[in-house]
């Protein structure tokens, strides 16, 4: 990486502190760090491990590789290609994760936690086996998401070829947009820090309002059924009487 290109990181993530940056930019430099060591193959291996751990953000990294593009540290093809790579890299590990823990097990875990049962996990099973392609294939561009997708298509053993090919188009596609956007916006790749904030915590707030449903409709269910096996004892037969 060439001095112009640090020095031009050094300078965004200046910005982006005065500007309120958070632990992002943290991030940030750390992945500068490594394209800094080993090239686009860094990126490769930040956007691997967001795939393993979803807090870190690919909307972060990924322009990180389109600024250094954009100052000759490699190209944009090296940079989408890359990252591209890392993502389903990273993918493979948790799809053959949830081949492991296979639906059986993962039924016998759920019939141990509260709220939770065996047939959830069989229900969600057979939906994966009917929707799963588009799971997958959409599920990579959405935060958090992204990362866990994984596991339910390798508990529903989807083809690992088709996975694959999912996998590939659907992280093309999101790398490509992001990584773009740093190579255009140069030393204001910030600025997509901004939107991928705002894009990650309408997410979360999405994914906790479905979860506050999900226990409040449990909860019910199991007080009627409770209320409907305590009904009142039947009367004696007048045989017995």
């Amino acid at each position: 990486m060439t001095v112009m290109t640090r020095t031009a990181y050094a300078h965004a993530s200046e910005v982006s502190a005065d500007e309120g940056g958070s632990w992002l930019t943290t991030l940030a430099d750390w992945t500068v760090s490594l394209m800094d060591t080993i090239g686009p193959a860094g990126a490769a291996i930040a956007v691997g491990m967001d795939n393993l751990f979803p807090p870190i953000p690919s909307e972060v990294v990924l322009p990180m590789a389109g600024l250094a593009a954009s100052r000759g540290s490699f190209t944009l093809a090296e940079a989408i290609l890359w990252t591209t790579f890392g993502s389903v890299f990273g993918a493979y590990i948790l799809y053959f994760l949830g081949r492991w823990l296979g639906a059986e097990r993962l039924r016998r875990i759920a019939d141990r936690m509260p709220l939770v049962t065996g047939d959830d996990v069989v229900r969600s099973v057979h939906w994966f086996e009917k929707h799963g392609s588009i799971a997958v294939f959409f599920g990579r561009m959405v935060p958090l998401f992204r990362s866990l997708i994984s596991i339910p298509a390798g508990v529903a053993r989807m083809h690992w070829w088709k996975f694959g090919l999912l996998t590939t188009a659907g992280s093309l596609i999101w790398n490509s947009i992001f990584v773009m956007a740093g190579f255009l916006l140069g030393e204001n790749w910030h600025i997509v820090e901004r939107y991928a904030e705002t894009f990650q915590l309408i997410v979360i707030v999405v994914v906790a309002v479905l979860i506050v449903w999900f226990v409040v409709k449990r909860v019910r269910d199991l007080r009627r059924d409770r209320a409907a096996g305590a009904g009142p004892a039947p009367e004696p037969s007048a045989e017995g009487s």
